[in-house]
């Protein structure tokens, strides 16, 4: 029988803790739900180890910010949305002295890079990358990501397994969270 783990925010980290200590079954499953993003390295190395365990990801609500590289770093057959599922995207930034948002270019493009050719095309006629957030969702999501509503990718309606997430310290704030 398969293990679900739902996560959210940075209860990610915790799960990608828990598949780094082998304590799951390579039949286990990630469900990512409003997730605000954070620090880029952060989720590169957690979707990094994602794809080499052959966990299942399942996005199930809002995937914000850092969140989205996701969508670029776990391979598509390992990768579906639900129809509650919402991609967030705007440019990387990083906190100047007192705090404030910088838009980072060097973040910026590493996103991009990352990013599959038809995200890129998608963001490209939404605007591209800025300090707005811009939205995937829906239809948009067809040709993008596997619907995990199809019979092929049915997903259980309760997790196995549920993690709460908790916050990390020393942690800035997501570029989600900021309001202009």
């Amino acid at each position: 029988m398969s293990k679900v783990v739902t996560v959210g925010a940075t209860a990610l980290f915790a799960c990608a803790a828990v598949l780094a200590s082998s304590v799951m079954s390579a039949s286990a499953m990630v469900r990512i739900g409003e997730d605000r993003g954070g620090q880029i390295g952060h989720y590169h190395k957690t979707f990094a180890m994602f794809r080499s365990s052959g966990e299942r990801v399942v996005v199930d609500g809002n995937c914000l910010s850092a969140c989205t590289l996701v969508l670029g770093m776990v391979p598509h057959a390992q990768l579906c949305a639900t129809s509650r599922a919402r991609f967030g995207f705007h440019s990387a930034w990083t906190p100047d002295s007192d705090g404030r948002p910088i838009t980072s270019p060097t973040g910026t493009k590493a996103l991009w890079d990352i990013y599959p050719t038809p995200v890129q095309h998608w963001i490209s006629r939404h605007g591209g990358l800025s300090r707005k957030m811009i939205y995937l969702q829906g239809r948009d999501l067809n040709g993008i990501v596997a619907s995990c509503d199809q019979p092929e990718h049915p997903i259980p309606l309760h997790s196995a397994n549920r993690y709460k997430p908790r916050q990390l310290r020393n942690e800035p704030a997501s570029a989600a969270n900021y309001h202009r």
